[in-house]
């Protein structure tokens, strides 16, 4: 049985923090499946560190389908939400619906995750009557970089953090069942997380969330282009890999793989004949 959003509701009520990780593939998925994480994000983060994207913003929803699908077949236990990609749930509530739906259809997720707040919330309302799952994402949203002028910390002033408040309350009150927050101040997010009900997962938002999420490729060291401070690597997959590449290289130019323990025989009567 897959984890429901009343599972994931009643970790806050119990204290048990939540733990959540992003996967893009069938094999990664299915190893994040069998540790026991119980919530995964097909994020359009794949933008950026599976398709060489310099940001979130030209993944579009049949990237971010495709990515989805392969999670989906590689798990059994965990909540899978798919991410609704930049200008897939902004123009209209019928649109937002349209493309909530395919994940939920196409893809075979059990929730959908968007951006945005007080904005978006009339959107997620509409999309939870219809039975579709939604987990908020406030904070540094990367669809809106561009306004932001980059990566940057987001509530450090009055009026920001009122905002973010405001922002979670009314995604609380649309009815999502959980609430992403990014590089947020500790204590504003502890704050946030005090005042909803709804389960607050942070990235680069301080321990006083519910729950964390990180980008696998970033806690596996497998990403390379930069180390995001809200990141810890637990190892450095890229060394790992660039040493057994290396050395598949080396015996290949060698001329000792494959040995005969990667080969296959056959009948050397045929082979006679074949001469």
């Amino acid at each position: 049985m897959r984890t429901t959003i009343n599972q994931i509701k009643d970790m806050k009520r119990k204290g048990e923090k939540i733990v959540m990780l992003t996967a893009y593939d069938y094999s990664t998925a299915k190893i994040v499946d069998e540790v026991g994480i119980p919530l995964i994000l097909v994020g359009d983060s794949l933008g950026m560190v599976v398709l060489g994207y310099e940001s979130t913003i030209p993944v579009t929803i049949e990237e971010c389908l495709h990515h989805t699908k392969a999670v989906v077949r590689g798990t059994k236990k965990a909540l899978v939400v798919g991410d609704m990609p930049f200008m897939t749930y902004h123009t209209s509530v019928e649109e937002a619906l349209k493309n909530a739906a395919r994940f939920i259809q196409e893809a075979g997720a059990q929730a959908i995750k968007l951006e945005g707040g007080v904005t978006v919330a009339e959107k997620v309302r509409r999309i939870v009557e219809c039975g579709i799952p939604v987990m908020g994402h406030i904070g540094l949203t990367p669809q809106s970089i561009l306004q932001f002028g980059g990566y940057k910390i987001q509530g450090r002033t009055p009026e920001a953090a009122v905002k973010m408040l405001k922002d979670a309350q009314a995604l609380e009150e649309a009815g999502v069942f959980g609430i992403v927050l990014e590089t947020v101040p500790t204590p504003l997010a502890t704050l946030i997380t005090q005042k909803i009900s709804v389960p607050t997962i942070g990235i680069g938002a301080g321990i006083g969330c519910d729950g964390q999420i990180q980008i696998i490729n970033d806690i596996l060291g497998s990403y390379t282009d930069f180390v995001p401070k809200h990141t810890k690597q637990y190892t450095k997959l890229a060394d790992i890999m660039s040493s057994a590449i290396t050395e598949y290289y080396n015996e290949v130019k060698a001329g000792t793989f494959p040995t005969d323990k990667q080969s296959f025989s056959m009948d050397e009567s045929i082979l006679a004949g074949l001469k």
